[in-house]
């Protein structure tokens, strides 16, 4: 399988916003939370093109990550694969690319996955550590030796 992760553009916000819907509507639905309104704003919010990167699987969108990686401790605000490409191995193959590339530069990376979500255990497996939770999210780091 070929994975590109090409760089996003405004233009494509819709059709991520539907995307993170699609990836995150389970995981809302059984902590009775889903609200597609709020899901869009939440990616509105913090959406930046420049930070945003498709995953393409043989030359078709299945996700996206909005990636601040400008300082040591990188924030990856948004990953998301849509349902039906999920458990293919494309995640943790975009995953151990980043998070290669952090090690590299002595960088950490920093995340919250939804509390209940099948998220926490990915990113267990991953190699990230449970450092915090809220009342809805758990916090995780990766310091692969940063």
């Amino acid at each position: 399988m070929l994975l590109h992760t090409p760089l996003a553009q405004e233009a494509d916000f819709d059709a991520l916003a539907e995307l993170r819907r699609a990836a995150m509507r389970p995981s809302l639905e059984a902590l009775g939370r889903y609200d597609p309104a709020r899901s869009r704003e939440r990616l509105r919010a913090s959406f930046d093109p420049a930070l945003t990167r498709h995953i393409e699987a043989d030359g078709e969108r299945v996700g996206f990550f909005i990636l601040d990686d400008r300082q040591p401790v990188w924030r990856l605000a948004h990953f998301y694969l849509h349902p039906d490409h999920s458990g293919r191995g494309i995640g943790s193959a975009v995953l151990a690319q980043l998070r290669s590339r952090a090690r590299a530069l002595g960088a950490s990376i920093e995340l919250t996955a939804l509390r209940g979500s099948r998220s926490n255990a990915f990113y267990l497996a991953q190699g990230f550590e449970k450092v915090g939770e809220s009342e809805w999210d758990v916090a995780y780091r990766y310091t692969g030796g940063a």
